[in-house]
């Protein structure tokens, strides 16, 4: 009699790789991952400083409308927005989602709010053109399923854009 024993012995390689953040600007093209185009563009249509109504007492925020054209409603990209100061140092961010601009009547233009310490400070908003909807499982999560790229880090207070 002889026993036969078959066994599959595999190394996968795992590699994590944050992706170069892309140049920002009042309007961008939309990238993901890879740096390819999602086909669509993004805008800082407006921005102003002013009292946010509901909460009058922080004082002065950055109020900004932002239009995503060629984005769908339900799987569209996430950007980071920031208010920067006159040499683009980022004064406070967030990430604002494609589905925020599509309004009741068909519209693709939402607003937000950006809190800042020095509001005398903001010379522009500019948005990140890197996609952040999607946040891969990295190695470090699942060795055999994560990895690959992922989107850089979000942009904040203080990073040169």
């Amino acid at each position: 009699m002889v026993l036969a024993g078959s066994g599959c012995s595999s190394t996968w390689g795992c590699d994590d790789t944050t992706v170069e953040r892309g140049e920002a600007g009042v309007r961008v093209r939309v990238e993901d991952v890879y740096g390819q185009l999602r086909g669509g563009t993004a805008e800082v249509v407006d921005w102003r400083l002013e009292l946010h109504p509901q909460e009058p007492s922080v004082g002065d925020l950055v109020h900004f409308h932002f239009r995503f054209d060629g984005a769908d409603e339900f799987n569209g990209p996430a950007l980071d927005v920031c208010a920067v100061d006159k040499k683009r140092v980022a004064l406070g961010c967030r990430t604002v989602y494609s589905s925020a601009a599509f309004g009741p009547n068909g519209g693709t233009t939402g607003d937000d709010w950006l809190t800042v310490e020095h509001p005398a400070q903001v010379a522009g908003v500019l948005l990140v053109p890197n996609d952040q909807s999607y946040q891969g499982r990295t190695c470090e999560e699942d060795a055999k399923d994560g990895g690959g790229p992922h989107p850089p880090k979000p942009a904040e207070r203080g990073d040169r854009l």
